[in-house]
């Protein structure tokens, strides 16, 4: 299913020309931490934060404070992956859609681009979540790939949750098979286990790690 059959269009941009008062009003209305703004051309300008609006005077137009427009935006074609990036880089829950033509297409909620990544098989098959640590000049997918499967073991994602200047953590979602031998291996590898120990008490615990990741990954 393609991200873009999930834009949403009940929430049209907000003329440039509209008082401040009329932004602040629909920030009262809704939840959204932005409301995208166009000009009289009905060309995109980027958006106005609701923290913004409230601080302005209320009977000023929006294009009196055009400085505080925001330009941020993705495209029908941009990955799940790039726009989820782009929601946390923004700092927003919502984020307008344009088309090559830059033309504003509509938007994405936060809430349901983040369901439909819980939806995907890191969340939804099961598995075992390790979190590994290695020098960062010293890592490598490949390697660590091998070393899940050479123990019969089934990579179902992995992604670099934390990087410092000399050490990268890797999370990694596993199925089919224990995790104890995988964890020597990655030891003899000199990776460093930070999230994942024993067998027996890593299954006590899987339960608060995918909390724990699920709530990592909405922030």
């Amino acid at each position: 299913m393609k991200l873009s059959e999930f834009i949403i269009n009940d929430i049209k941009p907000l003329n440039s020309t509209s008082k401040i008062s009329d932004l602040q009003q629909l920030f009262n209305q809704l939840t959204y931490s932005h409301i995208p703004i166009q000009d009289n051309n009905k060309v995109y300008l980027g958006c106005f934060s609701e923290t913004d609006a409230h601080c302005f005077e209320s009977d000023k137009a929006v294009e009196d404070y055009k400085y505080a427009i925001e330009d941020f935006f993705v495209r029908d074609t941009t990955i799940w992956l790039d726009v989820l990036e782009a929601f946390a880089k923004n700092s927003t829950n919502i984020m307008p859609v344009l088309n090559s033509q830059n033309t504003y297409l509509g938007y994405y909620e936060l809430k349901e681009v983040i369901n439909l990544f819980s939806d995907s098989p890191f969340f939804s098959e099961q598995g075992g979540i390790l979190v590994v640590e290695k020098g960062i000049n010293d890592y490598s997918f490949s390697e660590i790939c091998q070393i899940v499967e050479s123990n019969n073991g089934r990579l179902l994602g992995a992604f670099i949750s934390k990087m410092k200047p000399d050490l990268v953590q890797i999370t990694l979602k596993i199925g089919n098979t224990g995790l104890n031998d995988i964890i020597q291996t990655f030891r003899r590898y000199s990776y460093s286990i930070v999230s994942g120990h024993e067998e027996d008490s890593y299954i006590e615990s899987l339960k608060d790690r995918s909390d724990y990741l699920n709530k990592y990954l909405s922030i």
